[in-house]
C-alpha cells in the first residue's frame, strides 16, 4: 500500500490519472456520484467519505488547502496589526510632542518639571485608547488594501 498523504484537492486529478470515470469511482468507494461531484467540486467532504476514497487511492487524504489558507490569513493579519501598530505608534508620538511643544512654547514662565509628567500620563491614556481600539483609525479598505498590497492579491 502506498501510504502518502493527498490533499482532498488532488481527487479529480488522481481520478482521471487511473482511468476512471466519476461513477467507476463511486462504485469502489460505496459513495454516491453525487458526493464524489461535490468533493471534487471543493466543497467539505465527511470523515467517512475520505475515509473511504483514501481506501480505494491507498493513500491518506487530508484537506491541507484549508490549512494553507488559514496560515495564509494568520500571516495577513499578523502582518496588519503590526503596520497599524507602528503607524499609531508613531502618530502618538508626534501628537504628544506637538501638544506639549505648544503648551511649553505658551507657559514659559514656569519651571516645567511638572510638564514631563503630564506627557507621560498623557502618552500612557492616549496609548491606552487606540490600543484598546476604542477608535478604530484603520478601517476595513485600509486593511483590504495593505494585505493587497503585501501579499500582492488582485
Amino acid at each position: 500500500m502506498n501510504y502518502n498523504t493527498t490533499s482532498l484537492r488532488n481527487i479529480k486529478k488522481m481520478r482521471l490519472e487511473q482511468h476512471w470515470s466519476q461513477e467507476q469511482l463511486s462504485e469502489m468507494s460505496g459513495l454516491s456520484i453525487r458526493t464524489i461531484q461535490r468533493i471534487e467540486n471543493g466543497e467539505n467532504a465527511g470523515l467517512e467519505s475520505l475515509k473511504s476514497l483514501a481506501s480505494v487511492f491507498e493513500t491518506n487524504i487530508t484537506d491541507s488547502d484549508k490549512k494553507e489558507e488559514l496560515e495564509q490569513i494568520k500571516k495577513e493579519e499578523k502582518h496588519v496589526e503590526n503596520v497599524k501598530g507602528f503607524y499609531v505608534f508613531i502618530a502618538l508620538a508626534i501628537f504628544n510632542l506637538i501638544v506639549f511643544f505648544i503648551i511649553a512654547l505658551l507657559d514659559s514662565d514656569s519651571e516645567g518639571w511638572y510638564l514631563f509628567f503630564y506627557m507621560l500620563i498623557f502618552y500612557a491614556i492616549t496609548s491606552g485608547i487606540f490600543y484598546l481600539n476604542i477608535f478604530n483609525l484603520f478601517g476595513e479598505d485600509w486593511k483590504r488594501k495593505m494585505i493587497d498590497k503585501k501579499f500582492k492579491k488582485d
